[in-house]
């Protein structure tokens, strides 16, 4: 599979685990490879276990990097916090 842009590996579809982003083709969501990820795992027997590429582990990667990076996060002070 040769794409020229990593987050091509990357869909969303409704009608696919409940349109969470998932592998291009399969059924693997970008929140399990970083889960996995998380707990030790290394990206080649991520790759090598659910028969993706190391290629998709790294558009799981740059995919959730990208996402929160448009994350906007807004700090409260204790005070406010504790009023609310």
């Amino acid at each position: 599979m040769a794409l020229s842009d990593p987050l091509d590996r990357i869909t969303v579809d409704p009608k696919v685990m409940a349109g969470k982003p998932v592998i291009r083709g399969t059924r693997i969501t970008v929140d399990l490879i970083l889960e996995l990820l998380a707990h030790g795992v290394k990206a080649e027997e991520i790759a090598e276990d659910y028969s993706i590429s190391l290629e998709d582990v790294r558009a799981a990667i740059l995919y959730a990097a990208r996402i929160l990076g448009r994350e906007e996060i807004t700090f409260v002070r204790e005070a406010e916090a504790t009023t609310k």
